[in-house]
């Protein structure tokens, strides 16, 4: 019993060689099924080759569903006279801290005060603390979120406008939190 499997177990073996001799070129049989996956040319992405495969380049102005392209872009004057839509509740001031924490922190610390994990590396942002930034209107504050500001890149195509201002509500947050105004101390039961 055994030898009858081996000798079909030989037989097959023989007829897998004899198929493979049998091909003008081993590396690439005389039938292909599909040659389209088995050969599919190399496009590297936004290109198309000369059969017109690819993605290809978008249209001029075509703008991805569900973006905002920013208005003031290269413009930090016309910010200056934006004013935020939100109203600072609970649930912005979480979602603003949210995204705080996703993008900011990195650079600018927990508290903003420049001190981010990424600061041994790189230069030290300014702290959110300043006079200067304190003095900032919210829109000028939401410009340097959205155009980004010497090496701070621009945010307006990963941080939606919604978000933004909602962490122009936190960074004020943050600022009232070390730098407190004589309203916040009356209300915090302070002198």
């Amino acid at each position: 019993m055994k030898s009858a499997w081996c000798e079909r177990l030989v037989l097959v073996a023989a007829l897998g060689v004899f198929a493979a001799g049998c091909t003008k070129n081993p590396k690439k049989p005389a039938f292909e099924f599909m040659p389209h996956m088995a050969d599919s040319p190399a496009v590297k992405g936004q290109e198309r080759d000369s059969d017109g495969n690819g993605m290809g380049v978008p249209p001029e102005g075509t703008v991805p569903q569900g973006y905002q392209p920013y208005a003031h872009r290269g413009d930090p004057d016309a910010a200056k006279g934006l004013r935020n839509p939100l109203r600072s509740t609970k649930p912005v001031l979480a979602r603003g801290k949210l995204m705080f924490e996703t993008y900011c922190m990195v650079c600018h610390g927990r508290k903003g005060e420049g001190d981010g994990s990424i600061v041994p590396k790189f230069p030290r942002p300014p702290t959110l603390h300043s006079e200067k930034v304190r003095d900032w209107s919210d829109g000028q504050i939401f410009h340097v979120i959205s155009d980004g500001q010497n090496l701070m890149p621009k945010y307006a195509s990963q941080i939606a406008p919604e978000d933004r201002w909602a962490i122009v509500h936190y960074v004020r947050t943050l600022q009232r939190s070390l730098n407190p105004t004589a309203e916040d101390l009356k209300a915090a039961g302070g002198r």
